[in-house]
């Protein structure tokens, strides 16, 4: 698949929680369709205080055996997902987010629960979730919602042809419907014709890539809607929304946008960002 990078690994993010087996089980599907490895990776905080070398080591003991169990039993769910799929489990000590963008840039896609990982009880999106996806080298998927399996892929068209390369093939590798949408603004007293001239520079956007991927049913959406967040969550039933790593305007290339924001924090389906 042309959006996937060298490496051949989709890596999975798992914390001590039954939700993280929702992304065990999207990140084993994913890695069998791509024909490469999954390594489910866990990430521990270890003792911050002295202690002696025999605490210290009963402690790390404790610490990497709970690990195993967890890595044990996400790999259950990973085989009952995909029989089959090639898995290795990886423990490390430290900050989650920290490991995972630093993982990142050796691996193909990195998969994450919404929450988890270090995030906030109670909050909309976990903070390790957020940080990886405005962070990682490579493209990352937060699990969230449900993801209709005959649903659409969609994607967010902001000029970015990685973007469309990872979009195209994540709806040929499924044999799913594409739905390219683009939000523009604009009023009721816009010049006429402006929809239709909005729809066709959409059209013509992704004429190259819909040429390239012929078995792939495209649908495009240009709407009037100030939000592209919004724009792209109208769409129904999806199974994968697609969209960039960077928002446009004064706050580009910090952290996400608000559309990757907004997406990662209400989205019925999963999200994937990609860098």
């Amino acid at each position: 698949m042309t959006a996937n990078k060298p490496g051949g690994v989709v890596l999975a993010g798992i914390d001590e929680s039954e939700s993280a087996l929702a992304p065990v089980r999207w990140a084993a599907a994913e890695a069998r369709r791509r024909d490469c490895r999954l390594e489910l990776f866990h990430a521990g905080i270890g003792e911050t205080v002295d202690v002696s070398g025999k605490v210290a080591e009963q402690k790390a003991d404790e610490l990497f055996g709970r690990a195993h169990r967890w890595l044990t039993w996400a790999a259950e769910a990973a085989e009952n997902a995909a029989p089959g799929v090639r898995t290795q489990v990886v423990a490390r000590v430290g900050f989650a987010a920290d490991l995972l963008i630093e993982r990142s840039r050796s691996v193909s896609l990195v998969v994450l629960g919404s929450h988890g990982l270090g995030g906030l009880r109670g909050a909309a999106i976990g903070s390790v979730a957020l940080r990886v996806a405005a962070s990682a080298s490579c493209p990352v998927v937060v699990v969230r919602g449900r993801a209709v399996p005959d649903g659409a892929v969609v994607v967010g068209v902001d000029g970015d042809e990685r973007v469309l390369a990872f979009a195209f093939d994540a709806a040929a590798s499924r044999k799913a419907e594409l739905v390219a949408v683009r939000a523009w603004h604009g009023t009721p007293f816009d010049e006429p014709g402006r929809p239709e001239a909005e729809e066709r520079a959409l059209r013509e956007h992704i004429a190259a890539w819909a040429e390239k991927y012929p078995s792939v049913e495209v649908r495009t959406l240009a709407v009037r809607e100030r939000s592209a967040a919004r724009a792209l969550m109208a769409v129904e039933p999806a199974q994968l929304v697609v969209i960039g790593s960077r928002g446009r305007g004064p706050v580009a290339g910090g952290l996400l946008g608000s559309t990757g924001n907004r997406l990662l924090a209400h989205s019925a389906c999963p999200v994937a960002v990609v860098h």
